[in-house]
C-alpha cells in the first residue's frame, strides 16, 4: 500500500470501449492532463485500451482515473497501481 500521499505513481489503467469510439476515447485520454505522463495503447482481448499513468501522487491519479470514467465511450475500468 502507497503510505505517502505526495509518492511518485505508476499505474496501468484497462479499459473495456463502447464498439466505435476506441480512438476517440484514445485521444481524450491523452490530452487529459499536461502535468502527467500518459501513453495509450489500443489492443484486443478482454479489454479494449491499456493506459500507463505516471504522476506526482495518488491523490492525482486518483482524479484522472475518475475523468477517464466520466468519459463518453468507457464502459468499464480497471486500475493496477505498480508497486
Amino acid at each position: 500500500m502507497l503510505s505517502d500521499e505526495n509518492q511518485q505513481v505508476k499505474a496501468y489503467l484497462l479499459a473495456v470501449i463502447e464498439i466505435g469510439k476506441d480512438h476517440d476515447v484514445a485521444e481524450k485520454i491523452k490530452g487529459l492532463d499536461n502535468t502527467a505522463k500518459i501513453n495509450v495503447d489500443l489492443v484486443f482481448g478482454e479489454y479494449d485500451l491499456v493506459a500507463v499513468i505516471e504522476t506526482e501522487s495518488i491523490r492525482k491519479l486518483d482524479r484522472l482515473v475518475t475523468q477517464v470514467r466520466r468519459l463518453d465511450g468507457v464502459l468499464k475500468t480497471v486500475t493496477l497501481v505498480a508497486s
